[in-house]
């Protein structure tokens, strides 16, 4: 390899430190942040299961160092929810760079919207999916089961519905970056649209607590979803032709 080169490769590598490095601090300052609420935090992500508990129960912790730790582990998670958009940004000024004009002003509404949906499946997953779930696991137990829910457990169960319900929200997203990089079209994914759906009810069922609301409530967003990644997606152009008539233009 030349000097040339290297020297470019030199400076992103250089950059990307930098960035990476931005990331971690702002995630763990957000953390130190955070940290003297650490159970405050536990309190208000347990309160959908605590609501729904018959009168008696208590969640429990089955581990000696658990009431400890748990809550501090919730916290680095969502000092990590909350630096997202910074996150974001940083990777967005590492890329932005080698794009093209037109399409710094397409990819910047992309990264504005896939933070937004993906709090938006957090609030989801929280306000609607969590009550509904709960309620229907706690209702349907047998009469002589005392419910006393292990605090890890909990807190791993609900990051798992919450990652996925963000990430099932970036749908929209995804269906455009395909269409924009030319591994698809709106028109291919229209004809397609049968086997979508019916693969987005399989992918809920994988992914969500065995009962119908869960897997429901996964599904009909992202079907919605999709449409709405359809609807936007024509707007973007494929990048391959996009390029070729920034060159013609240039």
């Amino acid at each position: 390899m030349s000097d040339d080169h290297a020297q470019p490769l030199i400076a992103h590598l250089i950059e990307l430190r930098t960035r990476l490095l931005r990331c971690l601090i702002c995630i763990m300052l957000i953390f130190l942040a955070l940290l003297y609420f650490a159970n405050d935090i536990y309190s208000i992500v347990a309160n959908p299961l605590v609501r729904q508990l018959p009168e008696g129960s208590v969640m429990i912790a089955t581990d000696i160092a658990a009431p400890f730790f748990t809550p501090i582990k919730l916290t680095a998670i969502v000092a990590l929810f909350v630096s997202i958009p910074y996150l974001l940004f940083q990777v967005w000024g590492f890329v932005a760079p080698a794009l093209y004009q037109k399409e710094r002003r397409l990819i910047l509404p992309l990264v504005v919207s896939s933070t937004t949906l993906f709090y938006v499946g957090l609030a989801f997953a929280y306000f609607v999916v969590f009550p509904l779930a709960f309620y229907f696991f706690i209702n349907t137990a047998p009469m002589d089961i005392a419910i006393n829910t292990d605090i890890t457990k909990y807190l791993d169960f609900v990051m798992t519905l919450f990652v996925v319900f963000g990430f099932a929200f970036e749908v929209p997203v995804a269906i455009i970056l395909l269409c924009w990089s030319g591994v698809t079209s709106p028109q291919s994914l229209k004809k397609k649209r049968p086997y979508i759906i019916v693969g987005v009810f399989i992918v809920a069922m994988f992914l969500t607590p065995p009962d119908v609301f869960s897997q429901t409530l996964l599904a009909i967003p992202m079907c919605l979803l999709f449409e709405i990644g359809l609807f936007f997606a024509k707007f973007y152009k494929p990048r391959q032709e996009a390029e070729d008539e920034q060159e013609f233009d240039e």
